[in-house]
């Protein structure tokens, strides 16, 4: 496993980091509490130490299986998780409805207050049965609160050993820009896959100039990068991917013609459509990790085969060539 440090701090993550989204159950359908504590051993066992997390997952659910996952084994990870994502508090901006098990509407709100920040680190580290947290994220930002008043609840944090260094979600590099200017910022964990390219524009030249990491999430797209997502595929109740702008028509069918274009390179390397997507998305400019969702070892097993081998400077280019002719809609 290739391991990369994070800006200018002193934490080095996984090349493939294990994202806990998918395990929280939350807008993925239902998961199964032993397949996700099995997994998360056996990407510790692979080299795969960096976990990333949220409280949102699952209203907390998430976190309990990481901390549960990690007992007596806390020193060979690296946690990072979030805040500024309430479903426990009506302060903030409103984001979406979201509903419980019961299927109560549950309204989510963009809160990053300072003593809100300070109240849910408590909370996360009860849930992760830690005493610190390598990498503390805002989750979106929250145009509620003052960036200087966030982040100053996170310099108090890091001065209390609670956390070991800051980052951003969904940051602009203007909003970037911003908090540096209280507190220095690792990270921005953004969205980005082949087929989501937005951060090129401004995030990827910021953190290049500025010395910050990129964490890539959902670089298979939730999935659809696999080739496995096709017309007939039945997702599971509760999992809203069928109605986001990817997986909707005639996106998804574009998608899928681009990945039987690229299927002969993975034939090539004798690996995945899934593995091919992984390997594209690491050796991108200031991406120092991918994070990988998995449910059960065997996926986490076939993740981290995406760094059995490395695509050439020339193979990234016939790729990028070939994506610069998908056209996606909405």
């Amino acid at each position: 496993m290739k391991y990369n440090q994070l800006g200018d701090s002193n934490i080095k993550v996984s090349a493939i980091a294990f994202g806990a989204w998918a395990i929280g159950g939350w807008m993925w359908g239902g998961s199964d509490k032993k397949d996700a504590i099995n997994a998360m051993h056996t990407s510790l066992d692979l080299g795969i130490t960096t976990i990333d997390t949220a409280p949102i997952y699952g209203y907390g659910l998430s976190e309990e299986l990481v901390g549960e996952a990690l007992a007596g084994k806390r020193h060979q990870a690296q946690i990072l998780t979030k805040y500024g994502m309430r479903w426990d508090s009506t302060e903030g901006q409103l984001a979406f409805m979201s509903k419980d098990d019961a299927g109560k509407d549950i309204p989510i709100h963009k809160f990053a207050g300072k003593q809100s920040v300070i109240q849910e680190c408590e909370n996360s580290l009860r849930r992760l049965r830690t005493d610190y947290i390598d990498l503390y994220q805002i989750h979106w930002p929250d145009v509620t609160t003052p960036i200087d008043e966030t982040m100053e609840a996170v310099a108090q944090l890091i001065q209390q050993g609670k956390v070991l260094a800051s980052g951003v979600c969904n940051y602009t590099a203007e909003q970037m820009a911003t908090a540096e200017r209280t507190l220095r910022q690792a990270t921005n964990q953004v969205p980005y896959s082949m087929v989501q390219r937005d951060i090129e524009a401004d995030v990827t030249p910021y953190c290049l100039e500025h010395g910050k990491a990129i964490l890539a999430y959902s670089p298979l797209q939730r999935g659809l990068l696999t080739g496995k997502i096709t017309n007939d595929y039945k997702f599971e109740e509760g999992d809203h991917r069928p109605g986001t702008k990817h997986f909707k028509q005639p996106n998804r069918d574009r998608i899928n013609n681009f990945l039987e274009q690229i299927r002969p390179l993975a034939d090539n390397y004798g690996v995945t459509l899934g593995q091919l997507a992984i390997n594209w998305t690491i050796q991108q400019p200031a991406v120092a990790t991918a994070l990988v969702g998995a449910r059960d070892p065997k996926q986490v097993k076939e993740n981290a085969k995406a760094l059995d081998f490395m695509l050439s400077a020339e193979d990234i280019n016939q790729i990028n060539g070939l994506l610069d002719k998908l056209e996606l809609v909405g």
